[in-house]
């Protein structure tokens, strides 16, 4: 199967903390307005995200200029249902990916979205309930409607991607998955191997570690901080995100990194990491530190 045709922006736009920035909705346009300004196109949301209220906080900016529909690409996920979100009937944690769930998470997401559509659906994580062929009729059903142009899967081990995708007749586009210094997991799980064959980018959440890297005394954190710090005076960068940022950028796969941050200094400080090269002693350097032992 031929690789998809996606158009990801170097860096992508995350919202699942929205709700917790305090912003207006002329705010919340104005940070939008910057991202595309920014060459930064692709946004990122999932039905869930702040308690079900980001999408719609999203849709209402959107809403003062929706003319800026057609320069970006909207992303969401759905999958997950919590017991959070004023749902009487649910009583513990869980995940549902039937199709009229799907369908019906995607109906929810057009409305407080205020689209017409979305660029890519994701399923939020493997369900170990999961029917390849139900989810498969779904996204039938979605595309055909014209709601749903792509779609794709978040957290998604090799084998589980492959299942789903055997049932479809379009390629899945993405596999959003943490890549971080602090979590190389799917880079020695197949994860990232699987994209760089499939020729798929894969979306990268949570770079920064949740910002946990800055300030935790663990003895990784300690480690990756001396590390990045004498990396970024070699390198000139601005501070140690940057140095980060290239780090996963340079994954054979090219994760296309979330940046998740209302912050219009630290979203560009992230870009500008675009400029920062790092060559491969430093990026395993950085690999060593984050292990704790050098490379077999």
């Amino acid at each position: 199967m031929a690789a998809p045709h996606f158009a990801f922006s170097d860096f992508i736009a995350g919202f699942w903390r929205l709700n917790a920035w305090n912003m207006n909705a002329q705010q919340r346009l104005t940070l939008i307005e910057q991202y595309l300004d920014l060459g930064v196109t692709c946004m990122d949301h999932a039905d869930i995200y702040g308690v079900y209220e980001c999408e719609s906080l999203f849709g209402e900016a959107l809403s003062l200029a929706p003319q800026l529909r057609d320069k970006m690409q909207i992303i969401s996920k759905c999958g997950i249902k919590p017991m959070f979100g004023g749902f009487d009937n649910r009583y513990v944690n869980h995940y549902d990916t039937s199709k009229q769930h799907i369908i019906d998470s995607v109906e929810r997401s057009l409305t407080s979205l205020k689209t017409d559509y979305l660029d890519a659906l994701l399923i939020h994580r493997p369900d170990p309930l999961m029917q390849a062929d139900e989810i498969a009729e779904a996204f039938f059903h979605l595309k055909t409607q014209g709601k749903v142009q792509h779609f794709g899967v978040s957290n998604f081990l090799p084998q589980q991607f492959d299942l789903l995708q055997s049932r479809l007749n379009a390629p899945l586009i993405t596999n959003q998955v943490e890549v971080s210094v602090q979590c190389l997991t799917h880079i020695h799980d197949g994860v990232l191997d699987q994209c760089q064959q499939l020729g798929i980018r894969p979306m990268a959440w949570s770079c920064l570690g949740g910002g946990e890297l800055f300030s935790a005394k663990t003895e990784q954190a300690t480690r990756l901080r001396k590390c990045l710090t004498l990396i970024a005076e070699q390198v000139g960068a601005k501070d140690i995100s940057q140095v980060i940022y290239a780090w996963v950028r340079m994954l054979p796969s090219q994760p296309v990194p979330i940046i998740g941050s209302g912050n219009i200094e630290r979203i560009r400080t992230a870009i500008d990491s675009n400029n920062i090269i790092l060559d491969k002693q430093q990026w395993f350097s950085i690999w060593q530190a984050s292990t704790g032992h050098s490379v077999p």
